[in-house]
């Protein structure tokens, strides 16, 4: 038996957001989720206090955005029962309350994201971006108005208890937003007011929600690792639970929630790569209770009403659900409908493995030694968490292993290892990657000549990068992939724009360097096949730079595929491509392997 396509396309992804609200019923529980065989949209869904889930998004609309090209919160639940959104279509804000739906903002080029309702109030504050400018807004009936301009990206914001100052995330390029950023308050009625309490150069704050009128409880990193801190307004700083874990993550999208407060403590989740545990931090003593359950990883996204957390867990076992926890008792209660699970003896079981200082998961196949395929994640600042992921097991069932490899730069395991990375993109990761597969050959699982490598974005690099800076690999598969440094520094949108200064080096002074790694301009060093696939509508890695390094490759006489796909953009989201795509690489391998 196999995992099919249309399997991994039916369970493809799962919720970004929650929201918990406590009603005189009891709990209500909101999220979303992905919907592949609706054209990819996301829908708004809510549990209800008597166990009724129903769609509070009618068909035809989707709760996107594109700040900052990844998106960011997209949609809050009102006090009357309503929601408030993001629509992914004009990019505007709207209202439903009693089944009709009235835009919030006007038309035009502007994005929001970022949702947040400060207690009490009917109105809303978002992150509005417009012409690669972005501000703080607060959004009142159909009135915008602005509340917050500073640096230039910004998130997070948040009203104090006495609702007289406003707090917020900033950064300014070249940083990204896990280089350095700062936390900053001011008075509501005199924006020029703005204190810088926390962050700055080599520091990056993720999150921070007020504690009292005088502190907000903040997770950053001074230590090297993602901490949950209590920051006062004069800048005096104390780590809450200074531990070799990460109690937040890199932001890619405006909104994520690592904790949530509950009292006087903290629901907040905390680990490494390897795995993610929810538990309730005691910010006076430092206790750290776990309640995490079997689930080996929860996203990022935590919500608390009353007694109980909300957040969305998995497993190596079971996909994400959206979690219940009882904080007295721990008891978990699955809310979401469970997606398909197949047998068990389909499943395969990541194994955490370090080969070489390298973090990496490994995925077995039944027969040893046999064909594997390196995957690399995205980002690159970023990691791939050991839970039930169909597309590893659509291979594995088939005979393939799995190397899910974490290479330096990888998040999740402190800043020293994040940083492995700096100015060394297009070295260290492609290094990494072939230390696994090498690692694979030595331990007995692998057969040397029948290794692949394949990923996506920043993974899609590091893919075409191997099969020409190494000679490790049989086989190659990049989808929507850098080919070119510099001219992708160029093209791409402003908020990774400024990425390379970090990854590669700032540009004119360290051309050398994007000359020597690029994978275009050193088409004629590939020695394996290649497959290219590329949305045709993808704002992040133009297709241009697909069909640039294919058009290199043909005239150094490689062997290469392109396909690309209409109305997809950075990633797959309709079930059909996502389909089209397994088979197309299985296809590849099929016949290279």
């Amino acid at each position: 038996m196999s995992i099919e396509a249309i399997d991994v396309a039916r369970t493809d992804g799962g919720p970004l957001w929650v929201s918990a609200v406590s009603t005189p019923e009891g709990l209500e529980a909101w999220w979303d989720e992905p919907r592949p065989h609706e054209g990819g949209r996301r829908c708004v869904v809510r549990r209800t206090p008597d166990g009724r889930v129903e769609d509070v998004l009618p068909p035809g609309w989707n709760a996107r955005n594109r700040v900052i090209e990844y998106g960011g919160r997209s949609w809050l639940p009102m006090p009357d029962g309503g929601l408030v959104f993001t629509n992914w279509a004009d990019q505007r804000v709207y209202r439903l309350a009693g089944g009709e739906i009235t835009p919030m903002t006007p038309e035009g080029t502007a994005r929001y994201a970022d949702l947040y309702r400060p207690p009490g109030s009917d109105e809303i504050w978002a992150v509005r971006e417009d012409h690669d400018e972005r501000d703080i807004v607060a959004l009142d009936g159909t009135n915008v108005t602005t509340l917050v301009k500073a640096q230039h990206f910004v998130m997070n914001p948040r009203l104090s208890p006495d609702g007289t100052m406003v707090a917020w995330i900033g950064w300014d390029h070249p940083n990204m937003p896990w280089d350095g950023t700062e936390l900053c308050v001011a008075f509501l009625d005199d924006p020029s007011s703005r204190t810088v309490i926390a962050g700055g150069p080599g520091e990056a704050v993720v999150q921070a929600e007020w504690r009292d009128t005088g502190s907000l409880y903040a997770v950053t990193d001074p230590t090297g690792w993602w901490n949950l801190h209590v920051v006062g307004l004069d800048g005096d700083t104390r780590n809450l639970a200074p531990l070799p874990m990460e109690f937040g993550d890199a932001v890619w999208k405006l909104g994520n929630t690592w904790f949530a407060v509950w009292g006087d403590k903290l629901v907040t989740l905390y680990g490494t790569a390897d795995g993610r545990r929810l538990g309730v931090l005691d910010p006076e003593t430092g206790k750290l209770s776990d309640l995490g359950g079997q689930a080996s990883w929860w996203s990022s996204s935590v919500a608390v009403a009353g007694a109980t957390a909300v957040g969305v867990a998995a497993s190596p076992y079971e996909p994400s659900r959206v979690t219940a926890v009882d904080l007295a008792s721990g008891a978990h209660t699955a809310l979401s409908a469970a997606k398909p699970v197949p047998a068990r003896e389909l499943v395969p079981v990541p194994e955490p493995t370090v080969v070489e200082g390298v973090h990496t998961h490994l995925y077995r196949a039944r027969d040893t030694p046999g064909p594997w395929l390196v995957f690399v994640h995205g980002g690159p600042t970023s990691s791939r968490p050991p839970v039930l992921d169909l597309e590893i097991a659509y291979f594995t069932t088939r005979g393939y292993g799995v190397a899910q490899v974490n290479y330096g730069g990888s998040t999740g395991y402190g800043r020293a290892y994040r940083e492995r990375l700096r100015h060394q993109w297009g070295v260290v990761d492609v290094q990494d990657c072939a230390k696994v597969a090498r690692g694979l050959v030595a331990m007995g699982l692998a057969d040397a000549s029948r290794i692949a490598v394949r990923g996506g974005s920043a993974g899609g690099w590091t893919t075409v990068a191997a099969l020409a800076h190494t000679d490790v690999f049989a086989a190659g598969v990049a989808h929507y992939a850098i080919t070119d440094p510099e001219s992708w520094a160029a093209e791409t949108h402003d908020f990774e724009s400024r990425y390379l200064d970090g990854l590669v080096g700032p540009l004119p002074e360290t051309r050398e360097r994007y000359i020597q790694r690029s994978p275009l301009l050193n088409a004629s060093r590939v020695n394996a096949p290649c497959l290219m696939m590329h949305g045709l509508e993808d704002a992040i890695v133009d297709v241009g730079q697909a069909e640039r390094f294919v058009a290199e490759l043909d005239r150094h006489g490689k062997e290469w595929a392109l396909l690309t796909f209409p109305g997809e953009q950075h990633g797959w989201r309709r079930e059909e491509t996502i389909v089209a795509v397994l088979e197309a690489e299985l296809d590849f391998y099929e016949e290279n392997l």
